[in-house]
């Protein structure tokens, strides 16, 4: 393993890129992986990634070490621009603020195929139970080692790969900001993205993934009702009251009650099929501020006509709703499938293991700004198993002080990610000879 130290001493002068990937290391690899006589394979993605697995645990104890706020991921941009550059890619920094898309371009004809990680590190009010700085407990560390694991192994892979591969990394997700900004930024349009993937850090066990076909993660909706006369805050208590009671679902409190959500999550046509998730409270002057999310993203339109029939239980009350909601992030289904085909392939799949796991319901309490992505083009997002063997629940499962996630998943995602880009990446002839080759394993 590379130590810590060689990874941070090298951040000025030299470069911790170079010390990780070594001097032009992707450009020699991508030179001498084979000719262009057959498309990449899960063997070769394999291969690369164990040579490659010590150098990015030792990036992300690095990125770890040094947590950005959202916006302000300057030294976790220069890092992966130096890592991309230092792999051969097309770099372009300040993309939507601290953005930055690496683009690598195949020896084989194919598609134009994305693949993002988030940077930024969880404010400490966004810490369950608050924190005292900011601090990488939502995963974004191991989401950004993992994106550049891929494109190093896809880099070195270049003569198999097909078509191009466009890495982006993005700032300020934990704002609901960073995928407008880096939309706005004209990337799609000038990459010619035809569809994204993207994986984030869940509660289960190392090695496997949660695929969410037809579902996701719910928007985000705001309200504010202002009371006015000598009764108001009183009146403001109660009817914060009211608007709360709308929720069908509430945070769970202990490590019970959170083990018993993740079971739920993947119950077909369990209790959180259907959700409102609110939370209400009291100004100063004594307004009562909303946020809240619901699964389907359709019930808005029925949770504001709630909101609006409470307030009208209070003489004089005045109802805004700043804008429209944030929108839901919802999974297209055959996607969804076919990334969970092609894990059971690149990974192993029989009767005692399965490495894929279906969620069938959203996550009431997280929201995610993939929504955008998605809703321009087609892709996956799927939840990449950080538990390490006999932890709790709660090194798991993001924004948790205790969060802890087992390094050992970084190789497992970057093989299931850069297997999976390639695939799509690759033309309908090359999908049909890579499938030929591929064996079979188990039922």
């Amino acid at each position: 393993m590379v130590a810590r130290r060689m990874v941070i001493g090298g951040a000025a002068g030299t470069g911790a890129a170079a010390l990780l990937w070594g001097s032009g290391g992707g450009r020699a690899a991508a030179a001498g992986s084979g000719g262009r006589s057959s498309p990449l394979d899960q063997g070769a993605v394999d291969a690369e990634t164990a040579r490659l697995e010590s150098r990015l645990i030792a990036l992300r104890r690095d990125l770890h070490a040094y947590p950005e706020a959202p916006g302000k991921e300057y030294r976790t941009a220069g890092l992966v621009a130096e890592a991309l550059r230092a792999a051969g890619l097309a770099v372009t920094t300040g993309v939507g603020g601290n953005g930055v898309v690496g683009v690598l371009r195949g020896a084989r004809p194919g598609r134009t195929v994305a693949y993002r990680a988030d940077m930024d590190a969880v404010p400490p009010g966004g810490i369950v139970g608050g924190g005292q700085a900011v601090a990488h407990v939502c995963g974004h560390d191991i989401h950004t080692t993992v994106a550049v694991g891929v494109a190093q192994v896809l880099a070195r892979l270049r003569r198999r790969l097909s078509g191009t591969a466009v890495f982006v990394f993005q700032p300020a997700e934990e704002a609901l900001a960073g995928a407008r900004a880096v939309l706005d930024a004209g990337v799609f349009e000038r990459t010619g993205v035809e569809e994204i993937h993207a994986l984030h850090c869940g509660p289960f066990p190392v090695g496997q993934f949660g695929v969410m076909p037809g579902y996701g993660l719910p928007g985000q909706d705001h309200a504010e009702v202002t009371l006015t006369g000598p009764d108001a805050p009183e009146a403001a208590r109660r009817l914060a009251a009211d608007i709360g009671a709308l929720a069908t679902v509430t945070p769970p409190q202990t490590p019970e009650a959170l083990e018993r959500l993740v079971a739920d999550l993947q119950t077909p046509d369990g209790p959180l099929a259907r959700f409102v998730a609110v939370r209400a409270g009291v100004t100063e002057a004594a307004s009562v501020t909303v946020s809240y999310r619901c699964w389907p993203q359709e019930r808005y339109v029925e949770v504001r006509e709630d909101i609006r029939r409470l307030a009208r239980g209070y003489p004089g009350a005045g109802v805004r709703f700043p804008g429209e909601p944030f929108p839901a992030m919802v999974c297209p289904e055959d996607d969804a499938h076919a990334l969970a085909r092609h894990l059971r392939r690149a990974l192993g799949h029989d009767r005692s293991h399965d490495p894929v796991t279906t969620l069938h319901a959203a996550i009431p309490f997280s929201g995610e700004d993939f929504a955008l992505y998605l809703d321009r083009v087609p892709g996956t997002y799927t939840f990449l198993g950080v538990r390490a063997p006999g932890a709790p629940v709660t090194s798991c499962y993001p924004h948790y002080p205790g969060f802890a996630p087992d390094e050992r998943a970084i190789a497992v995602g970057v093989r299931a990610m850069a297997g999976w880009i390639a695939a799509r990446n690759a033309t309908s002839e090359d999908r049909q000879h890579r499938s030929a080759r591929l064996p079979r394993m188990g039922a």
